[in-house]
């Protein structure tokens, strides 16, 4: 005879399998006649075993007690940058500690008509979802409607917060770069430009206005022309920037990049062109990432913590999965300044 699950018992009483979860591991969020319900029914099914009661209370012996939770990783092109790769593999680690089983669920960085979610988000088989590297509006909006808890980390600006039917992490921009831009200025230099897609990304947003906001509190004028913020293709980074570099009458006297990866590939057209950094052109990005080799300890940047913003992710997905009906929080994760030789002029 097949051994009764959780999932039979959330199944028969139409419930979550996270309800159920909970009862048995004893965690908060579930009401006291739901509870009870729960038990009878697990009574009933076989699910537990009744033992002879020694107090006023009966005692129970649950079969399974410590059956684990399945949580997804729903992430898009993981393998652009070693940057989510390495954010997964903490968040990997972080869930093996809590005897939690993790899912990967891969999705396209685009939406077409035809296009469903994976059955796995929606039957049952997660009890929660950390989203990452997903930016394609539609599929955003797909994955909003699901009915189960989750924590997106970032999100395009065309999506209102209020609208989230989950937590929300950001990586905290605006008073990092306005501390860097700042920085620039008080060395001598002022005709700065930005290079970064600010519609892509809630937190590439988030650094523009804080670029902006040092150049307004120093009273300097931001010239249009030396700053890229439109929409860049993401498989276009490279022949894009190169274009636009190649269209200034001249350079300005600093770049302030929204992530390493667009530092990296400035640096690479300026190198290219004999334009010295940080002599001519001072450079700076935001995450700290290590794939660049030449750039590690040279580029003035945010070193993003890694282990910590997994853990965090983590600890904030379990909190919406034990308290769901909890309101929907922002988060913002604040990151040291790392400067470097590349604006030590």
């Amino acid at each position: 005879m097949r051994k009764v699950t959780m999932q039979d018992l959330a199944d028969a009483l139409k419930v979550s399998r996270v309800t159920v979860w909970k009862v048995f591991n004893d965690y908060p969020g579930v009401s006291e006649p739901l509870r009870n319900e729960i038990i009878t029914k697990a009574l009933e099914m076989g699910y537990l075993k009744s033992e002879q009661p020694t107090s006023t209370e009966q005692q129970v012996n649950i079969t399974e007690k410590d059956d684990p939770i399945t949580v997804s990783v729903v992430v898009s092109r993981p393998d652009t940058s070693m940057f989510w790769i390495s954010i997964i593999h903490c968040i990997a680690k972080q869930l093996a500690k809590d005897n939690i089983n993790l899912m990967y669920t891969y999705l396209p960085s685009k939406y077409n008509d035809s296009y469903t979610l994976p059955a796995v988000l929606s039957n049952g088989t997660v009890q929660g979802m950390i989203v990452l590297n997903v930016y394609d509006i539609p599929i955003l909006q797909m994955l909003n409607k699901l009915r189960i808890p989750k924590v997106f980390l970032d999100i395009v600006t065309s999506i209102p917060e209020d609208t989230l039917t989950g937590d929300l992490l950001l990586l905290e921009g605006h008073n990092t770069i306005r501390k860097i831009t700042n920085s620039i200025i008080e060395k001598g230099r002022t005709e700065i430009g930005f290079i970064g897609p600010t519609d892509y990304a809630r937190t590439n947003q988030d650094r523009y206005e804080g670029f902006l906001s040092a150049m307004s509190s120093n009273n300097l004028p931001v010239n249009s022309k030396l700053c890229l913020t439109g929409n860049i293709g993401i498989d276009t980074y490279q022949e894009e920037i190169n274009q636009f570099l190649s269209g200034l009458h001249s350079m300005p006297q600093a770049f302030v990049c929204v992530n390493d990866f667009v530092a990296n590939l400035v640096l690479q057209y300026l190198n290219e062109h004999k334009i010295q950094v940080p002599k001519d052109v001072a450079i700076t990005g935001y995450d700290g990432i290590t794939e660049h080799g030449d750039l590690t300890n040279y580029l003035t940047t945010v070193q993003v913590d890694l282990n910590a913003l997994g853990k965090r992710l983590v600890r904030q997905l379990l909190y919406r999965i034990n308290d769901p009906d909890s309101p929907y929080e922002i988060i913002y994760i604040s990151f040291d300044v790392s400067f470097g030789d590349s604006t030590n002029f």
